[in-house]
């Protein structure tokens, strides 16, 4: 029998729909149904790696996990991973396949979708229940000619939807109804319902609204859904989440910064400092000063290093890193910014632009070479005789003199990274680190703050299971299996 399926799509990007699919994941998954989170298309820089060998967005990594399986590339056949303004890497079912401008991509488009449909039955032929998750927004009208994100794959696929305002943003009536007015009829009918996300307040001041909503579009009034403050406490997808509000925190120990690069990638690397209530992490914006007195400066994943090297020398954030190690502070560089620290960077191909090499920061002899082979593995080893898991995912060779001094050790492979002669910058490919309690807690000693016991990941469950059980409490679960389809 075929799995029941219903897909989630947002009156706009940033409305909630991956942390939905991911608490109804976790909620129907406690009702003992086998769900799978499927997203035909997605735009991210915030990837995870699958035990499959592929690499897709971490909402889906999230929510395969809240459906308490294994992430596969299937979950996510499409991913477009932004390399400048107008273009972007393909990834196809977990492998890049080339880049491709915005005007090209939409070209593209109607080739992709055997394999989003492939992958698509992949996944039912395996579950209860598929959760999809749209991207964007559904009314972007000028992009539905050989859509596979939102409609186009709705209708491939005979998937009924239900559709997601953000109230916290405003004028929510207005998006869903006007998303109504301009979609086709035969998208329209598509729709069997709606969420309104992120309410805040009493719920009987909007209920007139959501009455307004149902009449002016014809569809169920499927739930409002107040705001949940564990949301941050979840690994963001989408670089919007950087612009949220940091966390008072009056009495950090230890403070950590972390400028904003254009194409930052993987940024859910810092978020279990975030976590610790004794660090505060500053996230430098453009035009913005590296803070002076940073005990830690962290320069993070990128998925442009040269474009966003330049970027960083722009912002003069260059001088103040110096001015850092001077002082005595520490850097370490995570991936991309592990390739800034060493004393060129080149790229003969061409991968991210005019073939060339460019003068990197000189903070560690190490010289990089970008490649077009992508290493996407999961690793566990040691770092200063602490042990940690996590992934690799980058193109490029990093060699010189500062590899006599690795960063750590990687099991079944050796030698990783690279360490400068006062040991005070260190530069590693491997992502995840912090997310290891043991190896958190020892960063955080080695830079003078007391241990807080947090267990990261029992953190990432519980919340999880707290946004599973604030779904049920104001949505009717029962509702949605009668809307899925099979």
């Amino acid at each position: 029998m075929r799995a029941r399926a219903l897909m989630f799509q947002g009156t706009g990007s940033d409305v909630g729909k991956s942390l939905i699919v991911a608490g109804l994941a976790r909620a129907f998954s406690n009702r003992g149904l086998k769900v799978r989170p499927f997203k035909p298309q997605n735009m991210s820089n915030n990837a995870a790696v699958t035990p499959d060998g592929g690499e897709i967005g971490r909402a889906q990594a999230l929510q395969a996990r809240a459906a308490r399986v294994a992430p596969s590339v299937h979950m996510n056949p499409v991913l477009l991973k932004p390399q400048s303004d107008i273009g972007a890497q393909v990834v196809v079912q977990g492998r890049a396949r080339g880049n491709a401008k915005a005007a090209d991509y939409q070209r593209l488009k109607p080739s992709l979708l055997a394999a989003v449909m492939e992958s698509y039955g992949r996944l039912a032929a395996e579950a209860d229940l598929v959760l999809v998750e749209g991207a964007g927004s559904a009314s972007e009208i000028n992009l539905r000619a050989n859509d596979i994100a939102n409609m186009g794959f709705a209708r491939a696929a005979n998937v009924p939807v239900v559709l997601i305002g953000d109230i916290d943003r405003g004028g929510v009536i207005a998006s869903l109804v006007g998303t109504r007015a301009v979609l086709a009829e035969e998208d329209a009918a598509m729709i069997r319902g709606f969420l309104v996300n992120r309410f805040r307040g009493d719920p009987a001041l909007f209920a007139s609204g959501m009455e307004e909503i149902a009449a002016r579009t014809g569809w169920a009034a499927l739930g409002l859904v107040p705001f949940f403050p564990g949301a941050r406490r979840l690994p963001a997808e989408d670089a919007l989440a950087l612009d949220a509000a940091p966390l008072a925190k009056p009495g950090a120990k230890l403070r950590i910064a972390v400028p904003l690069l254009p194409r930052i990638a993987n940024f859910d690397d810092i978020d279990p400092l975030d976590a610790e209530p004794g660090v505060e992490v500053v996230r430098v914006r453009p035009g913005e000063a590296l803070p002076g007195d940073a005990d830690l400066v962290i320069l993070p994943g990128s998925k442009s290093t040269i474009p966003d090297l330049a970027a960083l020398r722009a912002n003069g954030w260059d001088i103040d890193i110096a001015a850092h190690v001077r002082r005595g502070g520490r850097v370490l560089g995570l991936c991309g910014g592990y390739q800034m620290l060493g004393r060129t960077l080149s790229d003969p191909d061409g991968i991210e632009g005019p073939p060339g090499t460019v003068p990197g920061l000189g903070l560690i002899e190490v010289d990089t070479v970008l490649s077009g082979e992508k290493r996407l593995v999961a690793v566990t080893g040691t770092a200063e005789s602490v042990s940690f898991s996590g992934y690799e995912m980058h193109m490029g060779v990093t060699e010189g003199p500062g590899r006599a001094r690795p960063f750590a050790l990687i099991d079944g492979e050796g030698p990783e990274g690279a360490v400068s002669a006062d040991g005070r910058v260190m530069g590693t490919y491997a992502h995840g680190l912090f997310a290891d309690d043991a190896q958190r807690a020892a960063w955080l000693a080695r830079l003078g703050a007391p241990p807080s016991g947090l267990r990261y990941e029992e953190g990432v469950e519980e919340t999880l299971d707290a946004l599973a059980a604030h779904l049920a409490a104001h949505v009717d679960l029962d509702r949605l299996l009668e809307l899925a389809r099979g």
